[in-house]
């Protein structure tokens, strides 16, 4: 029989067999909304009276749990915070359950509570119920967080990474593959020559901002499998070709650099601070000064068009031919997240 492997986790081709070949079916009742466990989205709808709301869950199990620029709680309230924000909902609480092995410092636990408490409570949002387990040493790796997610719906219905439509313009809010290239090099004891931290950031407010404008179809927070798998679902759900252009893609020259020294991707790199959004192209300079105001989305930037054609994503390169660009197997760097 199959069995379980790490890629099954990280995002690509294999998990998604995962999810639609074992855990999907393994549910009878998967919806109680407009979006459920079948649509495979960052969330699920759920209405109470009249107040229409997202439900997200993520399990956080990031190695090491500091890395320049965040830890594990960072991590944890901002992937949270992103979740709901990319389909369009204020977050306005969360749960936490954390798993803990034996033998932990306790002054490590509150500092990783700490930095989550610092993401959240700046946004008013309220930490209301939570679980704590310990497992014996050698059981777990440290700390692991289960998070859930609750927030309003801030217009009329979700962002759905359905709705990109022919004519949209594709945005990038900032330099990709950041997150996955610090936890890299921190790992491998690798050094750059200019500083460079992880990505992780909440996106709410920004995100706020563009939803006031309007003209926003379709938003993903590139994570786990990166960027290319972020925009591979926007287009295979909305039945669109996408296409980029490669010399308008913002990539760091670090994160670059590393990717070529090993053989990587920068598209297959995972950000933890990062939209990428399908907006109508009468928006898109107002978007675009939005996002300009953040700090977070300061480098926003148009990077393609989306088109009536095939479901997938093309690319412009810059010798003036045209690539797929695929999803990746698997993540390139595991525990990113």
């Amino acid at each position: 029989m199959p069995k379980i492997e790490s890629a099954h986790g990280a995002g690509g081709k294999i998990m998604q067999r995962l999810l639609e070949e074992v855990i999907i079916p393994s549910f009878y009742h998967r919806k109680i909304g407009t979006i459920g466990l079948d649509e495979m989205d960052d969330g699920a709808t759920l209405k109470v009276d009249t107040t229409n709301l997202i439900v997200c869950t993520d399990s956080h199990t990031v190695y090491p749990l500091y890395f320049p620029g965040g830890d594990l709680g960072s991590l944890a309230a901002s992937g949270t915070v992103n979740d709901l924000a990319v389909m369009g909902a204020r977050p306005v609480a969360m749960t936490n359950t954390i798993i803990i092995e034996e033998g932990m410092e306790i002054k490590t636990l509150q500092d990783i509570l700490r930095s989550l408490n610092s993401i959240i409570e700046p946004l008013g949002i309220a930490m209301i119920a939570g679980d704590t387990k310990v497992m014996p040493p050698g059981t777990l790796d440290g700390l692991v967080m289960s998070t859930t997610g609750i927030g309003e719906v801030y217009l009329e219905r979700p962002i759905s990474d359905s709705g990109a439509q022919p004519g949209d313009d594709v945005i990038i809010s900032g330099p990709i593959g950041d997150h996955g290239t610090v936890l890299l090099a921190h790992r491998e004891g690798l050094e750059f020559e200019t500083k460079l931290t992880s990505d992780v950031a909440p996106l709410w407010e920004p995100i706020r901002d563009c939803l006031d404008i309007g003209g926003v179809h379709a938003m993903k927070d590139p994570t786990r499998g990166g960027t290319a798998v972020a925009l591979n679902e926007i287009a295979s759900k909305s039945k669109v070709e996408m296409e980029l252009k490669e010399t308008q893609i913002p990539v760091r020259p670090a994160v670059q650099s590393l990717c070529d020294v090993l053989g990587l991707n920068p598209l297959h790199m995972s950000s933890e601070g990062r939209v990428v959004m399908a907006v109508a192209s009468d928006h898109t300079d107002n978007i675009l000064s939005a996002l300009h105001k953040h700090d977070t989305t300061r480098d926003a930037q148009v990077v393609g068009t989306v088109k009536k054609g095939t479901p997938r994503v093309l690319m412009k390169t810059t010798i003036g031919g045209r690539k797929v660009i695929q999803v990746p197997y698997g993540e390139p760097v595991p525990r990113v997240c």
